[in-house]
C-alpha cells in the first residue's frame, strides 16, 4: 500500500472514531452563530447610546460576551464553542480600542469569512473539498468518496456555494466597514448571521437529496436500529 493510501485510512479511522462532525458545528452550531451576532448588536448601541464612548462599549461587549460564554457552560455545552464565541469578542475588542476606530470591532469577523472562503477554495484545489470531509463521515463513507468522481465533484459543488456565502458576507459587510458606517455593518452582520447560514445549510441538504443522499433518513434509520 502507497503512503498515500496508507495516510488516507489513517484520516478515515481517525475521523470514524470520533463524534461526527459537521460544518455548522464547528461554526457553534445554530446558538452559537447566533450568540455571536449579540455582542456586536451591544457593542453598537452601547457606542451610539454613550456618545461614542469606545473603551465603554468595547467593555461592555466583552462582558456580554462572557455571560453567554457561561450560560452556555452551565447547558452543558462544549467549552471550545463557549471559549471560542468569547475571545472572539474579546480580540475584536482589543483591536478597536487599540486603533481607536470602532467599526474594528468587527475586523476579526470579516477577516474569518475571507478565511473560510480562501480555506474552501484551497480545499477544492487540492480535491479534499471541506464538505466532503465533513459530510463524508455522516453519511458512513468516511474518506472513501475521493474515490468516486461523481461524490468529488458532488462534494466541490456545496464547497462552492459555501465559498459564495462567506464572499456574500464579505461584499456586503467590508464596503461598510472601509465607510465607517458602524450601525449598518452591526445590523448587516446580524443580518447575515444564522439567516444566511441556515439557508446556505438548506441549499447543501437539497444538493445531497439530489444526489441520493439523504442525512434525515440514514438518522432515522440509525435512531430506529
Amino acid at each position: 500500500m502507497s503512503q498515500v493510501h496508507r495516510a488516507e485510512d489513517e484520516i478515515e479511522v481517525e475521523l470514524d472514531e470520533k463524534e461526527e462532525i459537521n460544518l455548522l458545528d464547528e461554526l457553534g452550531g445554530p446558538q452559537g452563530i447566533a450568540d455571536s451576532s449579540i455582542p456586536g448588536l451591544v457593542f453598537v448601541i452601547a457606542y451610539t447610546v454613550s456618545g461614542q464612548k469606545l473603551e465603554l462599549a468595547a467593555g461592555i461587549a466583552v462582558g456580554v460576551a462572557l455571560l453567554i460564554a457561561l450560560i452556555r457552560l452551565i447547558r452543558g455545552e462544549r467549552a471550545r464553542y463557549a471559549a471560542s464565541g468569547f475571545f472572539g469578542v474579546a480580540l475584536a475588542a482589543f483591536i478597536a480600542t487599540r486603533t481607536g476606530k470602532a467599526e474594528d470591532f468587527f475586523l476579526p469577523g470579516l477577516l474569518f469569512n475571507a478565511g473560510y472562503a480562501l480555506a474552501y477554495v484551497v480545499s477544492i484545489a487540492i480535491r479534499w473539498p471541506l464538505m466532503g470531509v465533513f459530510i463524508g463521515p455522516l453519511i458512513g463513507e468516511g474518506m472513501n468518496w475521493r474515490q468516486d468522481p461523481d461524490r468529488v465533484k458532488l462534494f466541490n459543488r456545496i464547497s462552492w456555494l459555501w465559498v459564495g456565502t462567506f464572499l456574500l458576507r464579505l461584499a456586503v459587510q467590508l464596503p461598510l466597514y472601509l465607510s465607517g458606517a458602524l450601525v449598518a455593518l452591526g445590523i448587516a452582520k446580524t443580518a447575515m448571521g444564522l439567516p444566511i447560514f441556515a439557508l446556505a445549510i438548506y441549499f447543501s441538504y437539497l444538493m445531497l437529496k439530489a444526489a441520493g443522499i439523504d442525512l434525515q433518513q440514514k438518522k432515522e434509520a440509525e435512531e430506529a436500529g
